[in-house]
């Protein structure tokens, strides 16, 4: 496992240099600029990820919530447990898996109320006849027809909230190298960790994908947007307040024990 070790220390020092952590809201936004620009000016050629039945979108960015609730709950449970294995500690880090999941659900259906709300059906993909038989895009599109409303980009959503999400909550194993854990935890949170930006690599590879040939500027500016508002309102605002999950643990376990 020597290996997983070396992998663990480069990502931890990775993530510790402050200008990737501080800007990376401002890289999802330069992405999705750069990205849209391009797909107007027509200059990415078409490529297997342009598809969106590639592998990626189907079995990871479908299902992306799952994903990131799979590996970092987990992970959210061995780490914090290193520093306090209180109930009502670890149940208060828990409670910001149930904020973030209210957060992606409301996110999602709002922006498919408002692509119902702002749609009409069309019998063909040129959008020259409508069919006012039906009123919602789940109605027009199982009879065969297609829907052409404001489509929120939930897939610039959902992998940039998901990416901030997961940074913020893996923040505690840079202080968890040098804690006194046995050989099995420790194996396990690595091998969590590694996992986990794995999956920040895919994800952020499928934005930048979803940027380059897919969506409106305005549907995707407006995705991340929101992803940013539901970030830094819990990180930046609220997880400061007492009434709140609080933040990850922010001091190595021995400072943690000496400031109780």
């Amino acid at each position: 496992m020597a290996a997983v070790d070396v992998i663990v220390d480069n990502l931890v020092t990775l993530w510790r240099i402050p200008a990737v952590k501080q800007n990376l809201h401002w890289i999802f936004l330069l992405i999705s600029v750069v990205g849209s620009v391009l797909k107007e000016l027509e200059l990415i050629p078409q490529t297997y990820f342009s598809s969106s039945k590639n592998v990626l979108n189907v079995y990871f960015v479908k299902v992306s919530w799952g994903w990131t609730l799979l590996l970092l709950t987990p992970f959210l449970l061995l780490s914090n447990s290193t520093f306090n294995r209180s109930v009502s500690f670890l149940g208060r880090r828990l409670l910001a898996l149930v904020v973030a999941t209210a957060i992606w659900y409301i996110c999602t259906e709002t922006f498919f109320y408002i692509e119902d709300v702002t749609g009409s059906c069309y019998e063909t993909d040129t959008m020259d006849v409508i069919n006012k038989e039906f009123t919602s895009k789940v109605s027009c599109r199982r009879a065969g027809f297609h829907w052409h409303g404001y489509d929120i980009s939930g897939h610039s959503f959902i992998l940039a909230y998901s990416t901030l999400f997961i940074v913020e909550e893996t923040a505690p194993m840079a202080f968890l190298k040098t804690a006194a854990l046995s050989s099995l935890p420790r194996m396990v949170l690595n091998l969590l960790y590694v996992a986990l930006n794995l999956i920040l690599i895919i994800w952020m590879w499928m934005f930048a994908c979803t940027s380059v040939y897919f969506h409106d500027m305005s549907h995707k500016l407006l995705g991340t947007a929101c992803a940013f508002l539901g970030w830094h309102v819990t990180y930046r605002v609220w997880y400061l307040k007492p009434l709140s999950p609080g933040l990850p643990p922010q001091r190595h376990p021995k400072e943690q024990k000496q400031h109780a």
